[in-house]
């Protein structure tokens, strides 16, 4: 276990050696110590996982289809990140890191951030590093209360954060989704959930996942819609959803009473939001995330190779 001096010299010489591009020499002279000791200590880094190396694959392939759907798409941009032999999980995880690198730079300044829920929005968040953004605040765009999948609620995600960034962050405390309009109506009206929800629709920027109601639905897994809400919503022609509000192969928002049940931002509300960063994993998912281009909600888009692949046939 790292003493509190020994951290601080880990990440003091790491930071100046990976971020700040000093060589171990100039660190060692400026410490007064030996250069084989900057190198234990670089090592030390990467053991105890302050330090993790994410190489960024940037290939001609890649490189071509991030552009290809940034024009497409009229999208900010596009990040493709090399998923041939690595399983799903280790694709998320570096779809993470790309993210994560991704909005390190965006948050200069005073920026509000907002978060959604979900296995992607959690994999960002795991892999964003520890930094100093006191001056960042971070606020749920989603109800997270409930007993089950809890790391991927949009309060512990938020909390979870704000503590890699140093910072605040708001919680909202309802569930994602009640039982009934008349519920939300009561819910909505209370002065602490309706302050969190319209801090949501000023944030600068807004992380997100894109769902698939139909096909292994992370909703389904986590209690909030059931065998027959599926049905309901198949029959609705709905193909994805972002932050639970749901809509069709163009992007449509559809007209569904569980839309009318989300205590959260829809996604009339995230498309106003200046900048809206999408994480996406999963062949399952393309149909979802061209009919989330199609509706014009996401600026930055974050997916693998092969999805980036059959986006570009679409």
């Amino acid at each position: 276990m790292l003493n509190w001096e020994e951290r601080r010299m880990i990440v003091k010489a790491a930071k100046l050696y990976y971020a700040e591009g000093w060589t171990q020499a100039q660190i060692a002279k400026k410490n007064g110590v030996s250069r084989p000791v900057i190198s234990k200590l670089l090592n030390r880094a990467k053991e105890e996982g302050i330090v993790e190396i994410y190489i960024k694959d940037k290939t001609v392939q890649t490189v071509e289809l991030e552009q290809k759907l940034e024009k497409k798409y009229e999208l900010k941009e596009v990040i493709v990140v090399a998923g041939a032999g690595y399983t799903p999980e280790m694709v998320l995880r570096q779809l993470g890191k790309a993210g994560a690198s991704y909005l390190s730079k965006r948050l200069t300044g005073n920026k509000k951030i907002g978060i959604s829920w979900g296995a992607s929005v959690h994999a960002l968040i795991t892999e964003y590093p520890y930094e100093r953004r006191e001056q960042a605040h971070v606020v749920p765009l989603i109800g997270g209360m409930g007993n089950n999948f809890v790391h991927l609620h949009s309060n512990q995600l938020s909390f979870h954060f704000a503590q890699k960034l140093n910072t605040s962050c708001s919680y909202l405390y309802a569930p994602a989704m009640v039982e009934s309009d008349d519920l939300k109506n009561r819910l909505t009206a209370s002065k602490d959930i309706a302050e969190v929800l319209e801090e949501g629709r000023n944030v600068d920027i807004a992380v997100v996942g894109i769902g698939n109601p139909v096909v292994q639905s992370t909703m389904e897994k986590m209690g909030y819609i059931h065998e027959n809400d599926i049905a309901s919503l198949k029959k609705s022609q709905a193909v994805g959803d972002i932050n639970s509000s749901f809509f069709d192969s163009l992007g449509h928002k559809i007209d569904h009473p569980i839309n009318e049940r989300v205590i959260g931002l829809n996604i009339d509300e995230i498309k106003k939001i200046p900048e809206v960063l999408a994480i996406v994993e999963g062949a399952h998912k393309i149909n979802s995330v061209h009919a989330a281009l199609t509706g014009g909600y996401i600026d930055v888009l974050v997916i693998d190779d092969s999805m980036a692949q059959a986006l570009a046939e679409e």
